[in-house]
């Protein structure tokens, strides 16, 4: 009679069987470990983009006080100078660096001092920065003078320097001079210039340039409609005096 705890011996057959199913599970385990770990390193990178995306959205969107701008709107956020209740609204996109901005800077100067309160004056940013290195810095440094009231006067400083700093790599630097030179806060403008504040403001003032189909600088808006820019001074003062008379 055979003993119950003896061990029954496996037969060659059922060894060759057995070793085979072995192989076979401990395959399965090495393909199942594969696909957990497939499915955790594309969870783990779709994760990634989906944090990706949320951060540029997040960094790109506008602040609820700076709505993005439609061309014939003026925002409380808008620098601008002229009559506030005048049917004449003359906007301009532009970069502080763009040699045609800094030619077009004159001809708009005379505009607002010849027609004063008859006309209100925009200005918006549209910095080009893959050929413009100091455009946005000058932008941001042109708003943080806007903080302490001053914007304007930085604007026609930047301008007027253009050729002094338009290519140097101390920019910052002459624009920090311009602010000391307006006796402006400069804890205040040197804290400011770096604010997400004044950096919403200018990529807010890009995006609606883009919303509105700027594509070059300047590029002039007169009561909405996009102008084919003026050749001189004289062809500027009789597209605003043709929108006086209407």
């Amino acid at each position: 009679m055979e003993e119950l705890n003896q061990p029954q011996q496996l037969t060659k057959r059922e060894r060759r069987e057995l070793k085979k199913q072995l192989k076979q599970e401990a395959r399965e385990k090495r393909e199942s470990q594969k696909q957990i770990k497939k499915i955790g390193l594309w969870s783990a990178i779709l994760l990634g983009v989906v944090a990706v995306i949320f951060a540029f959205r997040l960094s790109n969107s506008s602040t609820p006080n700076q709505p993005v701008l439609a061309v014939d709107a003026v925002a409380v956020s808008d620098q601008t100078k002229g009559n506030g209740e005048s049917k004449i609204l003359v906007v301009e996109y532009g970069d502080f660096q763009c040699s045609a901005c800094g030619r077009y800077y004159p001809l708009l100067k005379q505009l607002n001092q010849e027609f004063g309160d008859r006309v209100q004056f925009v200005y918006r940013h549209f910095p080009l920065k893959q050929t413009h290195r100091n455009a946005e810095p000058a932008a941001f440094a042109a708003e943080a003078a806007g903080m302490q009231g001053k914007f304007w006067e930085m604007h026609d400083l930047i301008f007027e320097g253009q050729a002094d700093w338009s290519e140097k790599r101390n920019a910052k630097d002459i624009f920090a001079e311009y602010a000391q030179s307006l006796n402006l806060d400069m804890e205040k403008f040197k804290t400011d210039v770096r604010s997400k504040e004044v950096k919403n403001k200018v990529r807010n003032d890009y995006s609606s340039g883009i919303k509105a189909g700027v594509n070059s600088t300047p590029t002039l808006f007169l009561n909405g409609k996009k102008l084919q820019n003026p050749r001189d001074y004289e062809e500027l003062k009789r597209l605003v005096e043709g929108a006086l008379s209407q």
